[in-house]
């Protein structure tokens, strides 16, 4: 069996848009610029539905933020769509040590009546504004602790049919994408198939959702050790 020995299929933006009129039986021989105009901006409202639907694995990243004396509150690059995991990292005997601190919600944090309270953070408030924020506490005490470090989810980059952009997501989400895309170009420009498109669209993305997580183990035991006595 001869095959390519190749993996570099990634198709431009504008292919995929190509090909998504054809699925909407819109031949590209009829495509004028406002179709291309439509395409440019369902690609865009997609990708935000898709970070809103749960967590996009490849647009995940590791964030390091220094902390300071007396500082309870850090800026968020408003690109960051959810907090996953988040801890301090402190230096000791030449190496740092890393301690993980567990998100609150804003009712949470409201309660805590010492907000100046310093110490070593155990938790944190991810405040979702159009410029986020994260607050630490117990807020940093300039000795325990030197940086925080989180991994947070971003917002996909934008998709622009320039230069041959290709997508910001991965092969094993491409049908998924041109799927979506034609279902919603249906909607504009074929709309007796937008039902339809629908359909698939919904399966292709849910097959590409269900192999979108971590391949580990994971245990759930409950904390009991306070209902015995020593």
């Amino acid at each position: 069996m001869t095959s390519s020995g190749t993996y570099t299929f990634n198709p431009s933006l504008g292919e995929l848009t190509l090909y998504a009129f054809n699925l909407c039986q819109i031949r590209p021989t009829s495509l004028v610029q406002e179709h291309m105009q439509s395409a440019r901006m369902a690609t865009n409202m997609m990708l935000a539905t898709w970070s809103n639907q749960g967590v996009n694995l490849w647009a995940v990243d590791l964030v390091t933020t220094p902390v300071s004396q007396g500082v309870a509150t850090y800026p968020v690059d408003s690109n960051t769509v959810m907090i996953l995991d988040a801890y301090m990292v402190t230096p000791q005997s030449g190496s740092n040590i890393d301690r993980i601190i567990m998100p609150v919600s804003r009712t949470e944090y409201a309660t805590y009546p010492n907000k100046e309270q310093q110490g070593f953070p155990t938790v944190f408030w991810f405040d979702r504004l159009i410029n986020p924020t994260v607050t630490l506490w117990p807020v940093p005490d300039g000795g325990s602790t030197s940086a925080l470090k989180y991994y947070r989810v971003r917002r996909l980059q934008d998709s622009e049919f320039t230069g041959g952009q290709t997508v910001e997501i991965p092969y094993l989400w491409l049908e998924a994408f041109a799927d979506g895309l034609a279902y919603r170009l249906a909607k504009v420009w074929n709309p007796q198939l937008a039902v339809g498109l629908k359909a698939v669209a919904d399966e292709t993305y849910k097959i590409a959702a269900e192999q979108n997580i971590e391949q580990a183990q994971q245990y759930i035991s409950p904390s009991i050790f306070g209902y015995y006595r020593p």
